[in-house]
């Protein structure tokens, strides 16, 4: 029951990231680089704090890398910047079907081969993603489209960079705090243009804070009673509450558009998912 619970309060925190950064960025309370800025150091605040319980029994010397830590920090950044333009279902959308399609294709780079099934799911997951961006009334930006694929792109290479780490959260902690450097190059770069509510800094802290430190802390414990297999499909699910969030707290619609697109893009990644478990 308590790793149920877990499970379902960091998916619902992982589609909140969206839904915060839609509503501060939507309505345009905060700028982007202050809310990435904002984001970051609210995340290493609470981490630092969650991993302080623990230090007796942790292990010594540094946990992470730079590397990480960058692809960390890319991701944050076009993850805000791509909500200035994309809706929050839209945005999670391609977020999530960017992490895995480019974990699937540089699994297959480092030799892994698929089967014709699994070939046929990237096939529907790709033209979900062309179908999404055709020419129409509700297609979304083509900057914003490029920014949050570069922002999965950047996520799932965090990802794999992350999977032998003999703590997770004590690398997430380090990793984050390694983003320190690039986020006062970011404040600097953009003091002039900088534009701050109370509002904005609010939701921008409760991102950072409670929806990724705290949401990254629940998803570990969890991940120790869940396969690989049953995680990775869990997370399909983060687009559908991002969707979810933002008819009820942002006042968005679901289009047809982004429906079939979600039922291509999800669907065509739940196929590669279950032919990996069965081979």
């Amino acid at each position: 029951m308590k790793s149920l619970v877990a499970t379902a309060l960091a998916l619902i925190a992982f589609a909140g990231n969206s839904v915060l950064c839609r509503l501060a960025l939507g309505d345009q309370q905060i700028d982007a680089a202050s809310f990435t800025s904002i984001r970051l150091l609210s995340g290493i605040a609470v981490l630092l704090f969650i991993a302080s319980f623990g230090q007796s029994a942790a292990p010594r010397g540094s946990q992470g890398s730079w590397k990480a830590a960058f692809f960390l920090f890319l991701y944050a950044l076009t993850f805000s910047y791509a909500y200035l333009t994309l809706e929050t279902g839209t945005g999670a959308l391609i977020l999530f079907g960017a992490v895995q399609v480019s974990m699937m294709l540089i699994s297959y780079l480092a030799g892994d081969r698929f089967l014709p099934i699994e070939w046929l799911g990237l096939i529907l997951a790709f033209a979900g993603f062309t179908y999404l961006m055709l020419p129409g009334v509700s297609t979304p930006s083509l900057t914003g489209f490029t920014l949050m694929a570069i922002a999965g792109i950047a996520w799932g290479a965090y990802t794999l960079l992350g999977r032998s780490a003999d703590n997770p959260l004590l690398t997430t902690r380090d990793n984050f705090l390694r983003t320190l450097p690039f986020t006062l190059i970011l404040l600097i770069l953009t003091i002039d243009t900088q534009q701050l509510s109370t509002q904005g800094v609010a939701l921008a802290m409760l991102s950072g804070g409670v929806m990724s430190g705290i949401g990254y802390a629940l998803w570990y414990y969890a991940l120790s009673d869940l396969s690989a297999i049953r995680a990775a499909i869990l997370q399909l699910l983060v687009p559908i509450i991002a969707a979810i969030g933002g008819i009820l707290f942002a006042g968005e619609s679901l289009s047809a558009r982004l429906l079939l697109a979600s039922v291509l893009i999800l669907g065509g990644i739940l196929l590669v998912i279950l032919a990996k478990q069965r081979r």
